[in-house]
């Protein structure tokens, strides 16, 4: 599959981390963004590898583990590796396909060129992150209520 960028685009739109992005915005990841097929049981993700790309699942599902127990399995529209791409800090999590899956990837250096060069994607991504981390902890906080 070769997606146009207006394609890679739309994709990257409906990811949750980038709601709040504008077609400037979105265009300029879109630009950086390379397509990449793995094969069902490749292990995309590696838990302590630190992590040089940003996926988001455009085919596919995978399923996220940590210190051998599932996290969750993620499909189309969903991402991980931001966490490590935006610290440089080792992955926690390992992340494998479970079935044959596109990506949209992004290297950690055009991640950083892109958030440096445009402050309005920064912005967006610090609040897709911060609903992110508010959505785990409501989780969190519900299952030791339990």
């Amino acid at each position: 599959m070769s997606l146009t960028s207006e394609r890679r685009a739309a994709l990257l739109s409906a990811c949750q981390l980038f709601g709040g992005l504008d077609a400037t915005g979105l265009g300029a990841l879109a630009a950086r963004a390379s397509e990449i097929d793995f094969p069902a049981g490749h292990v995309i993700a590696r838990q302590g590898d630190i992590g040089t790309g940003f996926f988001v699942l455009v085919v596919g599902r995978v399923r996220v583990v940590r210190d051998g127990r599932t996290l969750a399995e993620l499909g189309p529209g969903d991402f991980f590796g931001e966490l490590s791409v935006i610290d440089h800090e080792p992955r926690n999590a390992s992340v494998t396909a479970l079935e044959p899956v596109t990506c949209l990837a992004l290297a950690s250096w055009d991640f950083d060129e892109v958030l440096l060069a445009e402050p309005a994607i920064t912005v967006g991504i610090l609040r897709g992150l911060a609903r992110r981390l508010r959505n785990a902890s409501a989780s969190s906080t519900a299952a030791a209520q339990h």
